[in-house]
């Protein structure tokens, strides 16, 4: 008895332990992810790019605050992708390899952390990259790191959308518009409400260009 009451105290304080490490790197990471909406949508282009050069360096301490976690790994990398879309050009090039050498050292830590958003995070960036000479966009592999996303997450906002959106860019418009209805109907994440009505309006866009040729 006095054996199987030592074993549960040390497991209440085994769990008790972790959910006080889990609480401040969970508000870190809600810190970046409201920073990110507010640069992503709330702030004028030409103001954009230091605002994620700005928090880029912000996810990096983070990320340093908390080793061995992957979380500070996706968001640092999101960040950076976001970066990289407002610097544009050649210059840019150098960001979104960093971030995705991110998402492969999360990928390698904990490949569902964030509701599978490593997967998210390649599949966009493989998407949207150039491809070869310029640098490692690949369409089929935007496809399969959806599909990996969607596995963890099939009806999140985020998957549902860049599916979409690459359907879309790729003459499948049907198919694109469902998988675009399936993200306007997601369920809205608890503390997301900023990056949820900004990804709303991306998605009622895409859906009426898609709905246009059909």
């Amino acid at each position: 008895m006095r054996k199987t009451v030592l074993t549960l105290l040390l497991a209440f304080s085994s769990q008790f332990a972790a959910a006080q490490e889990a609480a401040p790197l969970n508000g870190a990471i809600a810190e970046l992810q409201h920073e990110w909406a507010k640069a992503n949508y709330q702030t004028p282009k030409k103001q954009q790019e230091a605002a994620f050069k700005a928090l880029a360096d912000k996810a990096r301490q983070v990320g340093a605050h908390y080793p061995g976690k992957a979380e500070p790994l996706v968001w640092e990398a999101i960040v950076l992708a976001g970066y990289a879309k407002a610097k544009g050009g050649l210059g840019a090039l150098d960001a979104v390899k960093s971030a995705r050498e991110l998402l492969q050292r999360a990928e390698k830590i904990d490949p569902a952390a964030l509701d599978g958003s490593v997967y998210t995070s390649l599949g966009s960036l493989y998407a949207k990259v150039p491809g070869w000479p310029l640098s490692f966009g690949d369409k089929q592999k935007a496809r399969e790191y959806l599909d990996k996303a969607l596995q963890f997450n099939p009806s999140g906002i985020d998957p549902n959308y860049f599916y979409g959106d690459l359907l879309l860019e790729q003459g499948e418009y049907a198919r694109a518009a469902e998988y675009l209805r399936k993200a306007q109907s997601a369920v809205p994440r608890p503390g997301r409400a900023d990056a949820d009505a900004g990804r709303r309006r991306e998605i009622q866009e895409a859906l009426d260009k898609a709905r246009s040729y059909l």
